[in-house]
Parts: structure tokens; sequence; C-alpha cells
């Protein structure tokens, strides 16, 4: 019997009656063979609220008491599913994070999964019952509720199904949203942006990655290590989504799938800094310990001094920029600049791997439509440039219809994508 794994994001499980739809879903995919298991996100804007009523009680409050707060948005969500459930004739246990197994590196508000003890889940499958697992938490080693970040419900939802094991007997792990699956571009900024079926881990995870907002890239990542397939679907509307699949299982020769927009960078740029061995190191390992992420790192050299510039997201800048300032106060020289403003518009797809002079056609497009490039970084799959913010939309629409994304069905990329149905109601968050 395979085993499917729904996640349910945030706008799908709003009010109650989008929690009863959700709920005939989930008796719907039982109804049609399949052992469930259910992974639900707070409802609406709960999380947003839970964190402004924190504020109003505490200018900082600490990193495990807002985790105890926000795990309940989740808590929430879980019982009313469940009760949802129950009310259609099905039996569910609605379950937190610790209940469920999750064990994570005990960061609060950042923790990462490390494990999942799989037996109570199985359990609950066993007693013919639909476990209800809270997205978002897990329990740390000394028993403290923690969080998983941005994107938690869906890197919950993937590791559940990973440690399910679900592709082992033709299972996924169904990522249910208010849009009916991935695009070629976000369609609010680019109109003729097209519905793909089908995308490789690699390349979602690039587009993931680069800004696309339709899943967090550390649940793409799951999904690629452990083989899951994933497949994105509108949780409000019985139409068929993407399916997220190995490359292996892409058989089409198309050098750009998709085009991706992230709006809101700023750079830090450590200058005159001393010339020495290990100074990167010094810099980026206390980043990653406070588990923030950069890129587009470009380091410049003069004399006995160095440069090291690098991106950010503009919610980081602030805790960024405190680290490196501890770091020049260590040092004893060097001086920090920060730029916000930016935005960095990037190409992908597998195809680039075989096909010459994407970069060209990129930078030729950018340059019609009068977008200034400030940086560029590659991968085998990925071309990113570093625009202005202002130019960022501009900048993406122009790249989308260089790369003839919008064509019809004649077109590039024809056998993974199809013309837009009805316009999504929003691009996830």
């Amino acid at each position: 019997m395979p085993t499917i794994v729904q996640k349910f994001g945030g706008t799908s499980v709003a009010d109650p009656a989008r929690i009863r739809r959700c709920a005939q879903r989930v008796v719907d995919a039982r109804q049609a063979g399949n052992r469930v298991v259910v992974v639900v996100s707070a409802m609406g804007h709960t999380t947003d609220e839970l964190i402004a009523l924190a504020a109003k009680v505490s200018p900082n409050p600490s990193p495990r008491e807002m985790d105890m707060l926000m795990a309940t948005g989740e808590q929430v969500s879980v019982a009313l599913m469940a009760m949802a459930l129950h009310a259609l004739g099905c039996d569910a246990v609605s379950m937190t994070g610790g209940q469920a197994g999750i064990e994570t590196d005990g960061a609060h508000r950042k923790a990462r999964i490390g494990a999942i003890d799989r037996g109570a889940i199985e359990r609950v499958l066993g007693s013919g019952a639909v476990p209800v697992i809270c997205g978002f938490q897990g329990i740390g080693p000394d028993g403290s509720i923690t969080t998983l970040g941005r994107g938690g419900s869906d890197t919950t939802a993937v590791a559940v199904a990973a440690a399910l094991d679900v592709a082992a007997d033709g299972g996924t792990c169904e990522i249910f949203t208010d849009v009916d699956g991935v695009y070629t571009a976000d369609p609010r900024l680019v109109p003729g942006a097209r519905k793909l079926r089908r995308i490789s881990h690699e390349e979602m995870l690039e587009l993931a990655s680069m800004g696309a907002a339709v899943m967090h890239p550390r649940a793409v990542l799951f999904g690629e290590k452990f083989g899951v397939p994933i497949h994105v679907r509108h949780s409000q509307r019985d139409v068929e989504g993407t399916v997220i699949v190995p490359e292996e299982l892409i058989m089409e020769d198309i050098v750009v799938v998709g085009c991706a927009l992230k709006p809101d960078l700023g750079r830090i740029s450590l200058k005159g800094l001393p010339r020495a061995d290990g100074i990167q190191a010094q810099i980026f390992e206390p980043i990653a310990e406070a588990n923030l992420s950069v890129d587009d790192i470009v380091q410049t050299e003069f004399g006995d001094a160095t440069t090291i510039a690098f991106t950010v997201e503009h919610g980081d800048i602030a805790e960024v920029k405190a680290i490196c300032q501890s770091l020049v106060s260590r040092l004893g020289r060097g001086e920090i600049d920060v730029e916000v403003g930016l935005a960095k518009v990037s190409a992908v797809g597998t195809g680039m791997k075989s096909h010459s002079g994407v970069a060209s056609r990129m930078f030729r497009a950018l340059a019609g439509a009068g977008v200034r490039i400030h940086n560029i970084t590659t991968s085998e799959i990925k071309i990113s440039c570093i625009v202005d913010r202002p130019d960022g939309e501009r900048g993406l629409q122009a790249v989308h219809e260089a790369f003839g994304l919008s064509e019809g069905p004649a077109g590039p990329g024809a056998l993974r994508a199809e013309p837009v149905a009805p316009k999504p109601e929003a691009h996830p968050a």
C-alpha cells in the first residue's frame, strides 16, 4: 500500500471551510488505497501574529520562549484537522513534532532535523488512523520544543516522507499550497509564465535558492538526498500540479526551465582586511554557526589588504553585520560597508550542462532591458546576476522572454510546461 505524506500550508488551512476541504482530500487519498500522513502549518498569518504579540510583551524575548509560543500555531491546526477528519468518519491522531519523533539539533528558531524516529508514526498508521503532525517544529536534545525557521513545514513533510521511505512503495510527498504548481517564473511578476509538469530536484533547488517561493530549499534538498518524489498542488482545486523528480527521470533537453527573482538583498563589504591565510574562515564560520546564509562572494586583493564582499537577505543584514564588526575589532583593522537595494535575477536549467551561449543570451536580454549588472555568479545549471532592486522585475521579464518560456505549445520547454490555467491566487511565501 503506497504511503502519501500530504502537507497543507497556512493559506490552505486559513479558515474552517478550507480545513474541511483539505480533510476531504485526505479522505479521498485514503479511499484510493493509500496510507496517508498529514503535516499541517499554522492557520493563515498565525505565526506572524504570535511574533507581534511577543514583541508587545518583551523587546527581546528569549529564542526558547519564542519557540514555545510559535509552536502553538501548528498545534491549533493539527487539532482542528483531526476534528475535521473525525467528522468525515476518518480516524485521526494529532501529534506535535516531538510526539512524531522529530529530533532536532536544538538551535532555537533555526533548528535542523537530525533524525526522525518513525515508530510513533507507524504505530498510528498501524492502528488504522491518520497521523496529523505539526509542521515547523521538533524537539531538541534537552527536550525543549524547537522550530525550524523559514520553510519549516515543507521541510517537516519531506523529512517525514524520507523517514517513511515513501518512494519504496510508489508513494509521494504532496505539498498543497495556494498555487497550481511550479511556474517558469512568478506569475504575479511575469503574466506569461507557464506551469511546469515536471522539474528535477536539482533545478527546483536552484530556483528555490534563487527566490522562487514555491518551496523552501531545505525541503527540496531532503527530497534530492533521499529520492523523495514531491508533487506541488493546489489545495482548493483538483488539478494536477508539478512533480519534482530525480534528474535522470527528466529526459527532455531543455536549456532553461525557469527564472527567479530574489528581490531584497544587501551587500556587505569588508575592506582593508589583512591578506592572511584563513581570513575567509574567520568571516564565514561564525556566520554559518548562526545558521545564516550568504552567497555571491567576491574577493579582491591589493598590496597587503584584502576586500571580501558578499550578499545576504535584507532580514539578515543586522545579525551578519554584528558578526563582522566583532571580527574587525579582533583583527584591529578593516572597515565594513553595507549596501542595500539590490536584487538577483537567475536562470536555471540542467540543459546548461550541454549548451553554450546561455550566459551571453541572458546578458543581452538584460542589456536590452536597460538593466545594469553588478555581479555575476554561475553554477553548472544556474546563472545569476545582481542588479538594482528597481530593475529586478524588468530584468526577470526580459530573461524569461529571452529563453522563450512564455511561448505556446510548440515553443521551447513545451515538453515540460503547459499554458497557464486560471491565474493563481498568489505565489506562496
